[in-house]
């Protein structure tokens, strides 16, 4: 009687999918695999240049680009552009993680990390492809979901040290003796920043919690190498000196803390969402230095960390046993890129849409769900692992089988008990052969892709 009742229920509500919505670079509406998972502005009409549903966001039928703020959520223009280079660096990655790199791998690699011309491309091509692919892996056998497409990445970022200089960090004119009263105006230009930046987020925040997205995935952040690029080149304005190792410390630490705090706004304005985040790429532990918006601590936020299947956690993976909530795998992942084309990618960036994926087929099963109880289904049917116990604050790698079975039996029971019966019925995931692989991280071979990042 009982599995009659999930039976029925799940005929009535597995029709109507979840939205997802991919905050990052633009997802590609016109790739074949993508095209039945879009969600679709009903009360808009396309491009007349008007603003039916009154959101003052003109013909967003797909989403909105934050970026150039219009309705152009992938900008078709760049398919075709780019040289083999990208793909050969993505091939090659991928043949050092296997360990069967060659010699003139590793060689042609080191060469393309001292070529200016071949880091610009990288970073316009990993831009551009970076959105779709992420989206490609929350729709991964999902066949009921909603691409909801936020670009927040702009496809060819400005440097961005010359925005600092549009902050109050200079100081000229302060004594040799008046260094506390620099860093104070550099904190609070600092955290001027963040809020700034921030309420960019809050904005599309909003505007997810709007459309009612379910589930929002961000492949995107700030970590603490990437904050000291900023913090130290403001530093540099506010002291015209260089920072001590301390004193970079301290600021870029300020900085990301700053970030977190404006960031928890960003959560509240869509109370509705489950958020989830990637960890980081650093290889860092995010407990001791901080990533942002990955170490925001709220009940509809989930912070994920990368591992090869279900062998071992990436050597790029950051970690947190406070800050780092799951792992999911995240190494040579094949999906979908722009022009109808596809790619073996690795990063956290590819492991919070694995969960992501997760979450809104938890959603399918039991729309009454709040994101909480969504976040605590996903950590509590983990399969737990030794190598993630100093690693990850559920020691665990997400199991879809389990997750979904326990949203069944959510159905007609207490999430505590589903989690359980859940735990009960559903096998560990069978773990593969990974003798050979590379576990440790050599950064003469290979160069992890950071977060995508937020500034520009």
């Amino acid at each position: 009687m009982k599995s009659a009742l999930i039976s029925m229920l799940l005929i009535c509500t597995q029709a109507m999918g979840a939205t997802i919505a991919v905050i990052d670079s633009g997802v590609d509406v016109k790739h074949k695999d993508l095209v039945n998972n879009l969600w679709i502005n009903s009360e808009e009409i396309s491009d007349n240049g008007r603003d039916e549903d009154g959101n003052g966001y003109q013909d967003d039928v797909f989403g909105w680009n934050f970026a150039e703020q219009n309705n152009l959520v992938i900008d078709r223009k760049y398919i075709g552009t780019f040289s083999r280079d990208p793909h050969t660096f993505f091939e090659i990655q991928g043949r050092i993680f296997l360990n069967r790199a060659t010699q003139e791998d590793i060689e042609w690699m080191q060469e393309k990390r001292q070529d200016p011309k071949f880091l610009k491309e990288m970073q316009i091509f990993g831009n551009f492809v970076h959105g779709t692919h992420v989206a490609g892996i929350t729709m991964d056998e999902n066949v009921d979901a909603k691409i909801l497409s936020v670009k927040l990445i702009p496809t060819e970022v400005k440097p961005f040290f010359e925005s600092l200089k549009k902050q109050s960090f200079q100081t000229k004119g302060f004594a040799p003796n008046k260094d506390g009263l620099r860093m104070k105006l550099l904190k609070a230009g600092l955290k001027a920043l963040a809020g700034q930046q921030m309420k960019l987020l809050e904005e599309i925040s909003a505007y997810v919690g709007e459309h009612k997205a379910d589930i929002a995935n961000g492949s995107f952040g700030t970590g603490f190498n990437q904050a000291k690029t900023i913090t130290d080149g403001a530093f540099k304005l506010a002291f015209q000196r260089e920072p001590t190792q301390e004193e970079s410390n301290e600021v870029a630490r300020f900085f990301l803390d700053s970030l977190i705090t404006e960031g928890k706004k960003m959560v509240k304005s869509a109370p509705d969402t489950l958020f989830v985040f990637a960890a980081g790429n650093d290889g860092m532990n995010n407990d001791k230095y901080p990533t942002s918006p990955t170490n925001i601590d709220a009940d509809n936020v989930i912070s994920v960390g990368a591992t090869y299947k279900y062998s071992f956690i990436a050597p790029f993976s950051n970690y947190g046993t406070k800050t780092v909530d799951v792992a999911a795998p995240g190494m040579l992942i094949h999906s979908q890129i722009p022009g109808n084309e596809y790619l073996q990618v690795s990063g956290t960036s590819q492991a919070a849409p694995y969960v992501a994926n997760i979450a809104a087929q938890i959603k399918d099963i039991n729309q009454d769900l709040s994101p909480k109880e969504i976040k605590a289904i996903i950590m509590g049917t983990v399969d737990e692992k030794s190598f993630l116990q100093q690693k990850i604050k559920t020691k665990g790698i997400v199991n879809l089988s389990r997750a979904t079975y326990a949203a069944k039996v959510s159905l007609t029971a207490d999430i505590s008990v589903a989690i359980e019966e859940a735990r009960i019925n559903v096998a560990d995931v069978k773990t593969s052969q990974t003798k050979g692989m590379v576990q440790s991280f050599n950064k003469n071979a290979v160069v992890p892709i950071p977060l995508t990042p937020i500034f520009k």
